[in-house]
């Protein structure tokens, strides 16, 4: 018999973190997130991934 369910992701998200952030940056990223349709989380890679490449990395 076959599984049912969720089928496994290529590149799991499994790490987590908690961040502290004042009101005004929280606003800019929900803002952000409601526009691009996208998740806090996906926000944050897209973030990190463009900080590295500003770096050469």
């Amino acid at each position: 018999m076959k599984k049912m369910g969720r089928p496994k992701a290529e590149k799991p998200k499994e790490i987590k973190y908690s961040i502290r952030t004042d009101e005004e940056t929280e606003s800019k990223l929900l803002r952000y997130c409601e526009e691009e349709g996208i998740t806090k989380g996906e926000a944050y890679r897209r973030g990190i991934e463009l900080l590295l490449k500003q770096v050469g990395k």
